[in-house]
């Protein structure tokens, strides 16, 4: 015998096996164009921006959301003939926010970027051989 049973906010359904034999009667709705909630893609049938596309990675609601969505949308909609020349500001904008928030934005070190050559050249012996030669004989 099947029966369900609150507990706080969820709801607990036990079904018996007889259950499960009788076949669903549940009907499937045709998918909506207009349904919000239907992943879109990145831009919507009617050319607007889906902030909530999962490839934005939550950059348009985090901390800096508004400043992202403000320098999103002028480059998207920027008619410049380089695309998005007109959008500095609110970039600049964006920037200056992400950097109040280093552990939710983390930026690379100019060290960082210096070693990467140097790993580079250890991963393979003839090249960092080749390296330290022109170093010395220079």
């Amino acid at each position: 015998m099947s029966y369900c049973r609150q507990e706080g906010k969820d709801r607990i359904i036990f079904a018996t096996k007889e259950d499960h034999e009788t076949p669903s009667s549940a009907e499937l709705v045709a998918d909506d164009p207009d349904d919000p909630y239907e992943e879109q893609g990145l831009i919507l049938p009617n050319g607007d921006i889906n902030w909530n596309c999962p490839c934005l990675g939550g950059m348009a609601s985090g901390p800096c959301g508004e400043q992202f969505k403000s320098a999103f949308s002028c480059f998207h909609y920027s008619t410049e003939e380089i695309k998005g020349s007109d959008c500095v500001d609110q970039f600049r904008a964006m920037q200056e926010c992400m950097q109040k928030y280093p552990d939710l934005y983390p930026q690379e070190d100019e060290e960082e970027e210096k070693e990467k050559p140097s790993k580079d050249l250890e991963a393979n012996p003839v090249e960092a051989s080749v390296a330290k030669e022109e170093k010395g004989s220079s």
